[in-house]
């Protein structure tokens, strides 16, 4: 696992809890949606941790530039590719 996924596996627990996560095992394919059914307000909470972390990366500008289908399919690993991206 890279860095940066590792770090918001770190920060989905963190917004979860660690008893959610038990029985998931968390990586880049992981949906928010569907696996993980993540509820907004702790989809909101997860990325005020991920802006506090990585300073500089619009994570409200990556959201709003999707549509609503790949809103629902997000991934984990598409949270993950958009930060590295943003600090290469």
């Amino acid at each position: 696992m890279s860095d940066v996924l590792d770090e918001v596996v770190r920060m989905l627990t963190e917004v979860v809890g660690e008893d959610f996560l038990l029985d998931v095992e968390v990586g880049p394919d992981t949906t928010f949606g569907d696996e993980l059914a993540l509820e907004s307000i702790e989809f909101v909470a997860l990325v005020e941790l991920l802006r506090e972390r990585y300073t500089g990366v619009d994570f409200p500008a990556f959201i709003a530039a999707l549509d609503i289908d790949r809103i629902v399919g997000l991934t984990v690993g598409d949270v993950v590719a958009h930060i590295e991206a943003a600090h290469a």
